[in-house]
């Protein structure tokens, strides 16, 4: 949140800087945890979003569970106070010593993605003399109508088993003995604002469900990933995102069996909106057509518009006061083209010196920076 004493604060930052409001993270993530418990939902946070220490801490000790991608990732879990029955790991390529350390820990679940994935786990876990809990991630081939780069439930995305594949693996399931297969797992993708792609995705996974059961399988959790997305124009919204709907339309429609958990791997909608990029206007280049603003961060430090073409709301913090009079494009000093912020962003009259925030950075910001152009990362800061 923009108060006045924020803004003092961040003006006196060293940039580029990542700046964390931790008052912001844990109402918000209240707020998740509220609306879930109303049915009985279990939620993880998604590690890949945003991996500082501080910020998985804050998520453990308020009971949360993981949702890891990486050995990497299931280590730091399980560093910063996640336990390992609430840790899951995904991921389409883990290696063998990522599988045998998720083994060796007894975390909640190993999700697959592929037959060849269950395969090895099932080897793995007979060698390690130890029966493993699985869910397989099925895809689902519904779109989530987001940008095609974070969009992972179709035909065509490399994530989890599809349909076509069904027959094999259900011959494949039955050799796998040192598994114990718990749960199904659907992920349909990024940044989704529009509740309607979710409620295609449950009519999906009661299908799907179905069909396991008519092979005499039964599960004891679903979990239908995340993907809630947010509203990037209004970071200070205490009901950006909708996390009511959203918990609400599973309830609604997914057709959960007696006793059976339901699971969700929450990110982008938890810490977005707590972090800020703080960077400093470093020149104002006029032009015939364009002026340029060119800060101290750049795609090294965020690389989402590059990326995605990402939006993120940025703010002259310097001159709160001051209309929004000038149109620029906000840019870095990376040695690329792509390394833009915003093209025709209105701010007040901006000059060298001047201090930028670039908004809701707080998901896929720090986590995706980078040295290139032999640049050095900055350190974050925390407000407790």
């Amino acid at each position: 949140m923009m108060t006045e004493e924020r803004i003092s604060k961040l003006l006196e930052l060293e940039t580029p800087c990542y700046a964390y409001d931790l008052v912001h993270l844990r109402a918000t993530a209240k707020l998740a945890l509220n609306e879930a418990e109303k049915y009985g939902f279990h939620v993880h946070y998604a590690m890949k979003a945003n991996g500082h220490e501080r910020i998985l801490e804050t998520f453990s000790s308020m009971g949360f569970g993981a949702d890891c991608v990486s050995g990497g990732e299931v280590r730091a879990a399980l560093a910063n106070g996640f336990k390992p029955e609430k840790i899951a790991f995904a991921g389409v390529g883990k290696t063998d010593s990522e599988i045998d350390f998720a083994i060796e820990q007894k975390i909640f679940s190993l999700n697959v993605e592929s037959l060849e994935e269950l395969q090895v786990i099932n080897e793995r876990a007979g060698a390690l003399s130890e029966k493993v809990r699985v869910a397989l991630r099925l895809n689902p081939d519904v779109n989530a109508k987001t940008h095609h780069y974070i969009t992972t439930g179709l035909e065509e995305n490399k994530f989890g088993i599809s349909e076509w594949q069904f027959s094999e693996l259900f011959e494949l399931m039955e050799q796998c003995h040192n598994v114990d297969f718990t749960g199904l797992h659907f992920h349909i993708g990024s940044q989704i604002k529009d509740l309607e792609p979710f409620k295609n995705l449950c009519n999906r996974a009661n299908e799907l469900q179905r069909m396991f059961e008519n092979h005499g399988y039964r599960f004891t959790h679903l979990n239908v990933g995340g993907g809630l997305g947010i509203d990037y124009d209004d970071p200070d919204n205490v009901e950006n995102p909708d996390f009511s709907g959203y918990f609400k339309l599973f309830h609604d429609f997914l057709e959960l069996k007696p006793g059976q958990e339901l699971h969700f791997e929450l990110g982008r909608s938890l810490v977005a909106n707590c972090g800020d990029l703080i960077a400093k206007v470093v020149f104002v280049k006029k032009g015939r057509k364009t002026n340029f603003v060119i800060l101290d961060a750049g795609m090294t430090e965020l690389i989402r518009p590059a990326l995605y073409q990402a939006y993120h709301r940025i703010e002259n913090i310097s001159r709160v006061e001051s209309p929004a009079s000038e149109r620029y494009d906000v840019v870095g000093p990376i040695c690329e083209s792509s390394d833009c912020f915003g093209k025709a962003v209105y701010l007040p009259e901006t000059q060298r010196g001047d201090v930028m925030a670039i908004r809701s950075a707080g998901a896929y910001g720090e986590c995706m920076a980078s040295g290139y152009n032999m640049r050095s990362l900055h350190a974050s800061v925390v407000n407790e």
